[in-house]
């Protein structure tokens, strides 16, 4: 049996104004840093000890796998970061208030945006790209392959050579895997793992700071069909939350 561990990052500080982040780097909030350190203490209680990490290059992942580690006692593992792995780029989106765009564009656009398989926002302005293009932790990503948005689609097929060509290696070798990462990168990995159809996307909603945990046989295939979270309880109510991001207010982060 091979052992995956999923997590999406802390709280950031967009999360806690309900806008649309994508590529834009923001920091955890003093919030997103307690959910993190909390899930490296459920890490350590359920025995779930990392062998091997990846992330994205955005803060608040490498962050977040940061102050879990050290919760769960494993700080000084090995950490890979990649692109491959960051959030869904949401193009214009980026820096808007979830509220703000579903009174503007209406409810069916939105929901497609956020939870669609193939629909991309509106793309971001071109110095957009070349001001990531710029950013050294972008390096070996072709300035015309910069994303200016992306849909789910997208984000699919920039994770999955590094699915395959990275974290594979790991599991296969019987390292217990962690992965940190975004709401979408996480999506489009589950859609994989679970064989989700786009129907069923949809529906998924990836909380914050809850490690997912997939046991997964000789072949890679889930034992059980969408994982097992560690606090199911607590999961369930977080991810009802983002189901709902767009209906509530931003609030003061705390």
């Amino acid at each position: 049996m091979r052992t995956l561990i999923l997590l999406r990052h802390g709280e950031s500080g967009w999360n806690s104004q309900n806008r649309f982040t994508g590529w834009i780097d923001v920091d955890l909030t003093p919030r997103g840093e307690r959910q993190a350190r909390h899930s490296g203490r459920l890490l350590r209680e359920a025995g779930l000890l990392p062998d091997l990490v990846h992330t994205s290059v955005l803060t608040r992942a490498i962050r977040t796998a940061t102050l879990t580690l050290e919760a769960a006692g494993r700080p000084r593992i090995p950490v890979t970061r990649n692109w491959r792995l960051n959030e869904r780029h949401y193009g214009a989106l980026q820096g808007r208030e979830k509220n703000a765009v579903l009174r503007e564009f209406g409810e069916e656009r939105f929901r497609r945006w956020r939870r669609s398989y193939d629909a991309a926002p509106p793309p971001a302005a071109p110095d957009t790209a070349r001001g990531l293009a710029c950013d050294p932790r972008h390096a070996g990503l072709p300035h015309e392959s910069m994303p200016r948005t992306e849909s789910l689609a997208d984000v699919t097929a920039r994770l999955l050579p590094y699915w395959h060509d990275a974290v594979v290696p790991g599991l296969r070798a019987g390292r217990t895997t962690l992965v940190v990462a975004h709401s979408n990168s996480l999506r489009a990995l589950v859609a994989h793992l679970d064989r989700l159809s786009p129907e069923e996307l949809p529906a998924l909603d990836i909380p914050t700071a809850m490690p997912l945990r997939y046991d997964l046989d000789e072949h890679l295939v889930p034992l059980v069909r969408g994982g097992r979270y560690l606090d199911p309880e607590a999961a369930a109510a977080a991810a009802a939350e983002v189901a709902a991001e767009g209906s509530r207010s931003s609030r003061p982060t705390r």
